[in-house]
């Protein structure tokens, strides 16, 4: 028990070495590549009109417009979404999709300063695939394929019940409440970090359900959406949550956990094992 008691401790310490923005400074430039305070994307550079571009959403410094109402499809040909037609629309993929995909399509809007690789130290254990692609719309099996990337859009809905998905209800807002017999004990086994976007009151799946663009490496722990000991948290990509394939310790599942936040039937809870969260 003090061994567990232990590992757990030790595993909520972690000192961000590098700023967490991490490759979100972009060369320096910091929170004014993406939020322009003044004139929006006109004042970062864009040749569009400010009023084209929506300068009033968060700010947002980059062109949009090459990307207003185009059709993108994802997971295999099965989820379909139109991207909203300005940035004033008032639905989940304008903040959580379309401001990503300014700079993370590739194929109908620029790459602006990416360079289509990762920015963080991989594991070894990845080989010689140490350039994981960026871009969702020219990630290297040729521009404008979308069908080899997760599920996203207003399509793209997280359910509760069934063999698949959590023992979890879905409130009048769209709020998923972990509050099953497997899924509660699924956040007091490692958490709930995901953000689904609502649209008609359903959850669905946004890039920001599982990225929060503002934190690189390292993720807070406060006891209110899990179990584990509150603390800060290594984790990569951008992840919400904690995620460490860098971890030294050939039995930790953390990666495996934060898929688990949705794919529900891969976990430890439903398939009758008493495991919980190795670091």
């Amino acid at each position: 028990m003090l061994l567990v008691g232990a590992g757990s401790a030790a595993a909520q310490r972690m000192a961000a070495s590098s700023d967490i923005l991490g490759a979100h400074l972009i060369s320096g430039r910091g929170c004014t590549a993406c939020h322009t305070p003044h004139s929006g994307s006109q004042g970062n550079g864009s040749s569009k009109p400010s009023a084209s571009t929506g300068n009033s959403s968060m700010l947002w410094g980059q062109d949009a417009t090459g990307l207003y109402g185009k059709t993108i499809t994802t997971g295999g040909g099965k989820f379909v979404e139109v991207l909203p037609t300005s940035m004033s629309a008032t639905t989940p993929d304008v903040q959580g999709m379309l401001t990503c995909l300014t700079c993370h399509d590739g194929n109908y809007a620029s790459a602006s300063m990416m360079k289509n690789r990762v920015y963080e130290t991989l594991p070894a254990t990845y080989g010689s695939n140490k350039n994981i692609p960026t871009l969702l719309g020219s990630d290297g099996s040729g521009a404008g394929n979308y069908l080899n990337d997760h599920p996203v859009g207003l399509s793209a809905k997280v359910g509760c019940g069934g063999p698949s998905s959590w023992d979890c209800t879905i409130g009048s807002g769209g709020a998923i409440q972990m509050s099953g017999t497997h899924s509660s004990q699924f956040v007091k086994n490692y958490g709930y970090f995901v953000a689904p976007g609502t649209y008609s009151n359903s959850p669905v799946v946004v890039c920001t359900t599982c990225h929060e663009p503002h934190s690189m490496n390292s993720v807070v722990v406060s006891g209110t959406n899990s179990g584990l000991p509150a603390g800060t948290y290594a984790t990569m990509f951008f992840l919400r949550a904690p995620y460490n394939p860098n971890d030294s310790n050939p039995l930790s599942n953390q990666a495996a956990q934060f898929c688990r936040q949705c794919h529900a039937d891969k976990s430890n809870e439903m398939n009758g094992s008493s495991a919980g969260t190795v670091f």
